[in-house]
């Protein structure tokens, strides 16, 4: 039947008084709605008239038909409403734009909904748990802006629509959803308002259509649609019950036979949720909410093999510490060869996510294997768990007896689990992973070294910084020993830097600081008898660097230093050693030391201490803490300890998100522009890595209105730390900002897209960066500078192209005279960064499980302040993370086996190293002929062509005389010299040449055949190698007798890092690799000046020396006369073109000239 061509005879039918022809024109219309929609719209009320009246046996095909018309009239909530209002009528499974925009927006009301009552819950919550925070703001800006801040706008609250619909872009109406159905009630017309009379029929109707797509997206097992939705909605009773039914369902469908082979719809799910609970939902409380559920889940004893590494991540986040002994107690009652490597490593992954508050607490509770545990409390209990029981049940004192009182097998498996826990093993092994595979190239560091003045501040700190950063965990610090001379030229602040680069260099050496440092550290009371105040103050800022993160030995140490220095500089070293050592341990006592002498308002000291008090309470949101640092941030009148101040409120509130809210509202609205600073930082700190919506409008508005060029600036970098987990989203929102007037924001925008795009080599944030590097503001081009060696840290030119020209362009800024010095000290930093950890190092803002990476993020937050005191640019260490994989067994040895990697080999190689030309001088030199010599053999051939043509017989004896100086020219000639080492090469290609030899550009046919070999994709790598984040998803261990117990199925490694590997023939004897490391010696730490040096070792200048001149340090006597000044004016004088020995041209007898012609 052809359709309707016009709808005026159809609608006369709708006047008549026969109720059948009005159902015949209702049908005939809404066959036809899409075509004829323009004429009803003048109908609409005939048909509301209808839809209204009791007595018409078709209401419901009459709101279908006004829900299709107010469709097309695009007002999408009386379409809704009528829509629920026809029933059954309304179909869901029809695909078609009307029932699909109908449906998303009674997914959008029904989110609203629930989310309404949701929040009345948390805010009921919120309330009764957290205490005010009474601060010195100015009234009003607590109480009203923090009922406006509580409910954060995210794609999971009220305030916003997901823009996945026509409904979130159609209209200013539509983006923008009320927490209650009233204001849509006003827009609709009046007729229309017996629709909504009852709000609870309507949300009634809303659920009805929301369970039937429920119910339809179950039965095609579109499990992830329905989990989604109820995420949004915050309706974790559906996620639960989607769970167990697909669990259900693939053990109805598939059997029990088919659970090995591929993951089920029920574990997907669970790693869905964790995902979408990491990196999509924004509000706290509600993702605390999301991860209790996934650990009842996982720990409810349904599962034969629990997923104990999700329930690691769980615990973590949720701060769960008598969980994760529970499951530390369960593991080692197993007593077998697999429940032990789950338990290394369960304990690893607490180690890398957890913080230092939440590890100690976790091993108080855990028995030591080497003293006898403190006698517990007589309390009658239940026998042990059996298998049907809940993982988690909280741990018994019988049971933490029971374990206490194990025969010397457990007790030596909870003295490791111990010993992983408070990071001793970690920081081991990778202390050993960065010495095995050192790649620092030294020519580009004494390359830096010679380009910059040793004498000028700024340039002997940044060659101190290249070092530290190259050399970073590695122990070698040959750079410092060979280099006395120069190292004694740092005074003051410089010596304070250079000293605490030994902590960078080798951090996580715990064992062997104290005996490192014994030249520098005070040894007398006050620090009286122990050198200069700044070597002293260095040498506490780098045991508090080598112990970062890892308080246990280290604390009272540095307390003791702390409290018993009477020089300011040593307490400030002291200081930030200190809060390096107890980051986030919550110690209220060293916290009063540091408060005490943050009272004495000494200008100097009070950044370091304000810092380290943030450090100490770090992301507790401590609200005591928080009030006395407020309070004398007010009273104090040294900007120095404001700033301090401020940034340690910033770290206080780590990863607080809304909790921070009235704080970051109250240090905003400050009229003291370092405390609206530290307002920026905080919300930095507290919305790290979530990528708010709020706190990225906050940050942008704040950019480019606020009227301090620091607050502007910190705005910009901030937004670096929001978004680092969405990198590719950071150069499209500053874009803009890069090309700004102001250079304070250009470098807050380049600083953004380091932070964000560490390591990823990421071409849109190259191309923003690279005209940066010729920005005309010096201090621009130091960011851009910086920023680039972040985003090119490990990167070749085979991953990305642009990496050689970069790192030519750093070598050439070091360099160049005409150069700033802000921007030679950024390039040099940036060589340092580019190569950090001898090349084996990244910067991780989050750990390899996904999780923040506290010690990072807080690392690079204050790396941002060297922009006050360049000595804070050693903490970018903390953010440096080994890219490594170390896989061991049941016992914690480290195994020899091969992993292989399905890539080519140069994909992820080590950039190549810098060639060395320095022996490139004299054979240059050799090449360049003196004008007199050219004139002199032009006038010998001249005079020969003239006697030949003359005479035809020769004198035999004359040609030695004539052809002399032609035979010179020939022996000076570098091209025979060329020729005869090629010709050498031929004839022993296995030979190594000469320093002095030069290469061919040809390479011989050996090296072309390596190299096509090597180009075969696939290839083994050993155990304790480097292996970068992206080249995880290509290594897989093959089938054998270890296993990855991470791994439940094969395919690649889920994670990079310590890997516990499940042995499958435990008594056979296994390969093992001898630690390198532990052979080493570890000397004292070299002392700076010559007259020290001298007096210890006497040759120790003389080698330095030597070694700047390129000669051996060892030499003889005899050869030793010729160094020095000797041997720099062999090398002035080597413009001579005749070698020595030669005898010298003879001048021609007359000085005719002839021309060619006679």
């Amino acid at each position: 039947m052809p359709g309707l061509v016009t709808a005026t005879g159809v609608l006369a039918f709708l006047a008549d008084e026969e109720p059948e022809l009005k159902v015949f024109a209702l049908q005939t219309l809404n066959d036809d709605i899409d075509t004829v929609w323009f004429e009803v719209a003048g109908a609409l009320g005939q048909i509301e008239a209808l839809y209204e009246d009791d007595s018409f046996p078709e209401r419901k095909l009459a709101a279908l038909v006004l829900s299709k018309v107010y469709f097309h009239l695009q007002a999408y909530d009386e379409s809704m409403f009528f829509a629920l209002a026809a029933g059954d009528l309304f179909k869901l499974d029809t695909p078609g734009e009307f029932e699909e925009t109908i449906i998303s927006k009674c997914v959008d009301h029904y989110i609203a909904t629930k989310n309404e009552n949701h929040t009345v819950v948390g805010k009921k919550d919120k309330d009764t748990s957290l205490p005010a925070l009474a601060t010195a703001f100015s009234s009003g800006t607590t109480d009203g802006n923090a009922s406006a801040l509580i409910s954060p706008t995210t794609p999971f609250s009220q305030s916003t629509l997901p823009s996945k619909s026509l409904l979130s872009r159609a209209s200013v109406d539509n983006t923008i959803l009320e927490p209650s159905f009233e204001p849509q009630r006003k827009q609709h017309r009046s007729s229309s308002v017996a629709l909504t009379n009852n709000e609870l029929d309507t949300r009634r109707a809303i659920d009805k259509v929301i369970e039937r797509l429920f119910e339809s997206c179950l039965r095609e097992k579109r499990y992830q649609q329905v989990v989604g939705i109820a995420v949004e909605a915050k309706r974790l009773d559906v996620v639960n019950k989607v769970i167990q039914r697909a669990d259900y369902d693939y053990k109805r469908i598939k059997g029990k036979a088919a659970q090995d082979d591929v993951m089920g719809p029920a574990e997907e799910l669970m790693d869905y949720c964790l995902s979408i609970c990491m990196d999509v939902v924004q509000e706290r409380a509600f993702r605390d909410e999301i991860l209790q559920l996934v650990l009842d889940i996982l720990t409810s004893g349904g599962a034969k093999d629990p997923d104990y590494f999700s329930i690691a991540k769980c615990i973590v986040y949720l701060n769960k510490d008598h969980q994760a002994r529970s499951v530390i107690y369960h593991l080692v009652k197993a007593e077998t060869v697999e429940a032990t490597a789950i338990a290394y490593q369960f304990a690893f992954d607490l180690y890398d996510n957890g913080t230092q508050e939440f590890l100690n607490k976790v091993i108080t509770g855990l028995p030591r294997g080497t003293s006898p545990s403190p006698t517990p409390k007589k309390e009658d209990t239940s026998a042990g768990e059996s298998e049907s029981e809940p993982l988690l049940s909280n741990p018994s004192i019988q049971e933490e007896s029971e374990i206490g009182s194990l025969d010397e097998k457990k007790a030596t498996l909870c003295d490791n689990i111990i010993s992983i826990l408070d990071g001793t093993k970690t920081i081991k092994l990778n202390l050993e992973f960065l010495y095995r595979n050192n790649r620092t190239d030294l020519s580009i560091l004494n390359k830096v070294r010679d380009s910059l003045e040793g004498r000028n501040s700024i340039f002997h700190t940044a060659v101190t910084f290249c070092n530290a950063f190259m050399n970073q965990g590695t122990t070698n610090d040959k750079f410092f020993r060979d280099n006395l001379e120069w190292l004694g030229k740092a005074i003051n602040w410089s010596k304070f830097t250079a000293t605490a680069a030994l902590g960078v260099i080798h951090r996580g050496n715990l064992t062997q600081s104290r005996k490192l440092l014994e030249p520098y550290l005070p040894r007398g009371a006050g620090g009286i008898s122990g050198g200069s105040p700044y070597s002293q103050g260095g040498a506490l800022y780098a045991y508090g660097l080598i112990h970062a993160n890892h308080s246990p030995d280290a604390l009272e140490y540095l307390k003791d230093q702390f409290l018993a220095a009477e020089e300011e500089v040593i307490q400030h070293g002291g200081a930030v050693g200190l809060g390096l050592a107890g980051m986030a341990s919550g110690d209220e006592d060293i916290f009063e030391a540091l408060k005490a002498v943050l009272y004495a308002d000494s200008a100097l000291n009070g950044e370091a201490v304000g810092l380290s008090m943030g450090l100490i309470m770090l992301g507790t949101g401590s609200v005591k803490a928080l009030e006395e640092m407020v309070a004398y941030a007010h009273e104090t009148s040294h900007e120095k300890s404001v700033r301090g101040l401020a940034l340690g409120m910033a770290l206080i509130m780590y990863g607080r998100q809304e909790g921070a809210d009235v704080m970051i509202e109250g240090l905003l609205n400050d009229p003291d522009p370092t405390l609206r600073y530290g307002g920026i930082m905080t919300v930095a700190m507290a919305y790290c890595g979530t990528g708010s919506n709020k706190a990225i409008r906050k940050l942008l508005h704040i950019a480019v209105s606020d009227v301090n060029d620091d607050v502007r600036r910190i705005a910009v970098m901030s937004l670096g730390f929001i978004l680092f987990r969405k990198p590719g989203s950071v150069p499209r929102m500053v874009e803009l900002l890069s090309e700004s007037y102001n250079p304070h924001v250009r470098y807050g925008s380049a600083m953004a897209l380091g932070i964000s795009c560490a390591g990823t080599g990421l071409d849109e944030a190259i191309d923003l960066l690279e005209p940066m590097m010729k920005d005309p503001t010096d201090f621009v081009r130091q960011g851009a500078l910086i920023a680039l060696a972040m985003i090119m840290m490990q990167q070749n030119e085979v991953m990305n192209p642009k990496v050689a020209a970069i790192r030519k362009t750093l070598k050439k800024v070091v360099g160049d005279r005409h150069e700033d010095a802000m921007t030679k000290f950024g390039a040099a930093l940036a060589l340092g960064i580019i190569d950090a950890g001898g090349r084996n190092c990244t910067i991780g803002l989050q750990t390899q499980t996904g999780n923040l990476n506290m010690a990072g993020i807080v690392g690079m937050a204050v790396f941002t302040q060297y922009w006050y005191w360049f000595p804070f640019t050693h903490f970018l260490s903390l953010a440096f993370s080994p890219t490594s994989i170390i896989a061991l067994d049941h016992d914690l040895d480290i195994l020899d086996v091969k992993f292989n990697c399905a890539t080519k080999p140069s994909l992820f190689d080590y950039p190549p190293e810098q060639e060395v030309k320095a022996e490139e001088g004299p054979a240059l030199i050799a090449t360049a002929i003196l004008s007199t010599t050219a004139q002199a053999k032009r006038r010998a051939q001249k005079k020969e062509r003239a006697q030949r043509r003359e005479s035809m017989d020769l004198d035999p004896t004359a040609t030695p005389t004539v052809t002399k100086p032609n035979a010179g020219g020939d022996k000076m000639d570098v091209d025979d010299k060329a020729k005869s080492g090629e010709e050498a090469k031929e004839k022993s290609p296995g030979e190594t040449p000469a320093p002095g030899d030069k290469e061919s550009s040809t390479p011989p046919p050996t090296d072309l055949k390596k190299r096509s070999e090597k180009e075969k994709p696939g290839y083994e790598i050993e155990n304790m190698t480097r292996v970068l984040p992206g080249q995880l998803k290509y290594i897989s261990l093959p089938k054998g007798r270890y296993w990855p117990v991470k791994l439940v199925r094969p395919g690649p490694l889920p994670t990079g890092g310590p890997i516990l590997l499940k042995d499958m023939q435990p008594g056979d004897e296994k390969a093992l690799i001898e630690e390198k490391l532990k052979k080493v010696a570890t000397e004292k730490a070299p002392v700076a000046g010559a007259g020290s040096a001298q007096s210890r070792n006497p040759r120790s200048v003389e080698e330095a020396l030597l070694s700047r001149l390129g000669r051996d340090a060892l030499a003889t006597p005899g050869r030793t006369e010729t160094g020095g000044a000797a041997a720099a004016a062999g090398v002035l004088t080597a413009l001579d073109e005749d070698a020595e020995g030669d005898e010298e041209a003879q001048p021609p007898h007359d000085f005719d000239y002839y021309t060619d012609d006679e």
